[in-house]
């Protein structure tokens, strides 16, 4: 979709999954590293036998194939000149430098700009290019705790946790494509491109699923419990004992959920596991019950012990059948090996071989969409060092390659021209189409008040109290969008749909397959409607395959995904990521899809449909450990915050009540400034802590030397203490301490919009900073049928009898 541009990437580690994506869809990705090679070629994992080896870094392998890769040294002229002629041609620079950086080399967007005009360039940085914080020493680990998520994830009576598989640049990578595409479809207007800033703070902060809301609105903040949440002293466990491991159960209450639960209950009781008393609780009302003290809460957690005895008595495997064939929103919690197995992975061929650099073929996370005119392809494998210099090189002197765009339009918000039929729901797909929203699509987000939105009933609440239009994660994900209200089981509404696909540029939806053809608008009907319309179906495991019917949520997508069991102690069960995490990993994913798309109708005049399986997309964020697995046959799993190539690197106690700090020392320089800063010579000068060998065979005495100085201290304080020291730090952001962090302010990160119920809300605002076009938080999302007659008589142009008639008819229910 993306073949006629030219992406030059100078990215390290911290911004390869830009790349790729921008590759995957078919871009020209030139991989320009420094002599010697790429940081990124220093990540593990490697290649049995050849740790630390520069040509076998199994994160090299995931993150740098399909691009082409050539050497040039920016400290020297020669290197400076050979990357301004290569800008001549290029759409797209990707860097990850530190801010200033870039500027120093005077290779920064206005000298590259005035080389090129309609140049993108995208910088990937931890806390953005500008602010307080904009030069803090920062890693996977620190980014966890700056961004919020770190604080949500793990036991409470231990120090919370990372993933084991780092995740924290590939938020930031991934937004990068997204909005990269988002200035490219700009530039067809106004012919001039732009810097875009990204914030990898701002990007992990997502998947925090509008928690650091809760305090703002005046609600409880939410504390990580065990791989569950706790909000207001209620206890919510998505991760039960098996026979054979772990899974995830969905035991939760309320119109949307209740109904699942209750069919768990009648299994249970059909089992001899529960009473009749038990099975006919009103589940769908049982959340108030708790949430007024009617219900207290030791029942609910005898209730709990009851459904872990019932799981704990069977193998996933059932679980899971069980659940596939009672319509229960059940999934196993899946390792690494399980994921290789995975009947519906296998069943869409998804495990693609790629050529080795050393030779051989390794099975890759496959096509994270899937596009039905243009598939995703992978031509090549990450490239050795320097491999396609010459090729690359000699092509500055073709003049007939240029990138040099025409205008044909004024500027404006980039994406003003879009309109999206929105029949997304709950959370990814939500997710994706509020980025869409907040640089001008004009999105109609479709519900019904006759089936609520199940995002409306889901905490951070205004107060804390729970309500259709309390949500702030429903006010935060549909921000910038407008809101009809449709009653699809009948006729007169289905009629409305259709008049507004004629409308769109594209038609998204997360529904179980299925939804959308039992009301006519599969995508052969939408097509019909709308030859040239774009139809997007994202679900946990996508339209076909055995589990494609499976329907739930991404906390289900984050357990059968792997990520589940990546997070937490090696001595206790798994504990995290928190929440719905694939739903704040796919969308990502969608959103530079949907742009794709966009861009080749535009060129073509071809709609097409995309089936997005949002695990399939998410396991990309994993993709090193899978190779490790394919190709070494070693299995990640949790192991707390402990790094192989870094020691001291934990999560400490400072002064307060659950309050923590994240440190990590990346080499023996920063060991050496750590020493110093918590006075400490004797550690410092000891034979054993000299390499990072010794370090990491002593990591338990490390780690209670370095509390004893952490815990006669703020965190925030000690944060800043080991920064002024070059060490990466973060105090661990929570929803009672956002609203003060320095960054985040400096980013704008909080817009406080006028709400037309609770007169004021917090919502986020966007991830990243384009320069020319920047986004615009216009409203917050809207409350049921908020926009009706906009829509129905300034998009549609009914008049009102026919608004009447339809009313009349229930369709706008």
């Amino acid at each position: 979709m993306l073949s006629p541009y030219r992406v030059l990437d100078l990215s390290d580690e911290r911004g390869l999954m830009c790349g790729q994506i921008l590759a995957d869809l078919g871009a020209d990705v030139i991989q320009i590293e420094p002599p010697g090679g790429s940081s990124a070629r220093d990540q593990g994992p490697w290649l049995a036998g050849r740790d630390g080896d520069r040509d076998a870094s199994l994160y090299w392998w995931a993150y740098a194939r399909n691009k082409r890769g050539i050497v040039l040294d920016l400290e020297t002229s020669k290197g400076r000149d050979d990357l301004r002629r290569l800008v001549t041609t290029a759409d797209i620079l990707v860097e990850s430098a530190a801010p200033g950086r870039m500027a120093d080399l005077e290779l920064d967007y206005p000298q590259l700009a005035a080389i090129n005009r309609g140049l993108i360039h995208v910088s990937i940085t931890p806390y953005g290019s500008t602010g307080p914080k904009a030069n803090d020493a920062a890693t996977d680990l620190t980014l966890h705790a700056a961004s919020g998520f770190l604080h949500m994830t793990g036991d409470l009576d231990r120090a919370p946790v990372r993933t084991t598989v780092p995740q924290a640049y590939q938020h930031g990578g991934a937004d990068a494509a997204g909005a990269a595409l988002i200035a490219l479809h700009e530039r067809h207007r106004s012919g001039l491109g732009q810097h875009i800033d990204i914030s990898i703070q701002q990007s992990l902060n997502q998947a925090c699923a509008s928690q650091m809301l809760g305090v703002p609105l005046g609600g409880p903040e939410v504390i990580r419990a065990s791989g569950g949440i706790s909000l207001g002293g209620l206890n919510a466990r998505f991760v039960w004992p098996a026979k054979d491991g772990f899974i995830s159960l969905t035991h939760l209450f309320g119109t949307a959920v209740g109904p699942f639960t209750q069919r768990l209950m009648d299994w249970m009781y059909e089992e001899g596991a529960c009473d009749q008393a038990l099975r006919d609780t009103d589940w769908l009302g049982y959340a108030d019950g708790l949430l007024t003290g009617q219900i207290p809460f030791a029942e609910f957690e005898e209730v709990k012990g009851i459904i872990a005895e019932f799981t704990s008595s069977r193998t996933k495997e059932e679980l899971f059948a069980a659940g596939r064939e009672r319509r229960l929103l059940i999934v196993p919690v899946s390792t690494i090996p399980d994921m290789i197995e995975n009947a519906n992975l296998a069943h869409r061929e998804y495990w693609t071989p790629v050529e080795r650099p050393d030779g051989g073929t390794a099975n890759y996370p496959g096509a994270f969409v899937r596009p039905h005119l243009q598939p995703l392809s992978y031509r090549r494998p990450a490239p050795l060092l320097g491999q396609h210099s010459d090729e690359v090189l000699a092509e500055i002197a073709d003049a007939s390659f240029s990138a040099q765009p025409i205008p044909d339009g004024p500027n404006g918000l980039p994406l003003a021209d879009v309109k999206i039929l929105d029949f997304m729901w709950v959370m990814a797909g939500p997710a994706a189409t509020r980025v869409l929203a907040d640089y001008g699509a004009t999105i109609v987000r479709v519900e019904s008040t006759r089936r609520p939105e199940t995002a409306r009933t889901i905490a951070p609440f205004h107060g804390g109290v729970p309500g259709l239009e309390n949500s702030g994660l429903f006010e935060n994900l549909n921000g910038n969008k407008l809101g009809l209200t449709l009653n699809m089981a009948t006729p007169e509404a289905r009629e409305v749909a259709k008049d507004l696909v004629r409308w769109a540029d594209a038609v998204c939806e997360s529904f179980s397959p299925g939804a959308m053809q039992r009301w006519g608008l599969d995508y052969e009907a939408l097509s019909a409607i709308n030859p040239s319309v774009i139809a997007l179906s994202s679900c946990l495991f996508g339209q076909t395959g055995p589990y494609s019917g499976v329907a739930g949520f991404g906390t289900m997508g984050a357990a059968a995904g792997g990520f589940i069991q990546l997070a937490g102690y090696p001595d206790r069960p798994p504990a995290g990521p928190a929440g719905a995490y694939t739903d704040y990993v796919s969308p990502r994913f969608t959103v530079a899809a949907l742009m794709a798309a966009l861009d080749h109708r535009r060129r073509t005049g071809q709609g097409q449909y995309i089936d997005q399986s949002q695990i399939e997309a998410s396991l990309h964020f994993m993709a090193p450990a899978l190779l490790d697995y394919d190709i070494n046959g070693h299995a990640a799993n949790r192991n707390a915050n402990h790094d192989p190539q870094m020691a001291p690197h934990g999560v400490y106690p400072c002064q307060g009540d659950d309050r923590w700090i994240a440190i990590a020392c990346r080499d023996d320089r920063d060991w050496q400034a750590l020493c110093t800063c918590i006075d400490r010579a004797d550690l410092r000068d000891a034979a054993e802590y000299q390499t990072l060998e010794g370090r990491l065979s002593r990591t338990s005495a490390l780690d209670e030397a370095i509390a004893v100085w952490t815990c006669g201290r703020e965190a925030e304080e000690a944060e800043r203490t080991l920064q002024g020291h070059g060490i990466p730090a973060a105090a661990a952001l929570r929803s009672s301490t956002a609203l003060e962090d320095t960054q985040l302010q400096h980013r704008g990160h909080f817009a406080r919009l006028p709400h037309p119920i609770h007169g004021e809300t917090i919502i986020e605002a966007s991830r990243f900073v384009l320069s020319r076009t920047p986004a615009q938080m216009q409203r917050s999302g809207p409350t049921c049928g908020q926009h009706n007659q906009e829509i129905l008589q300034g998009i549609l142009g009914y008049d009102d009898d026919r608004v009447a008639e339809l009313a009349a008819a229930g369709a706008l229910d």
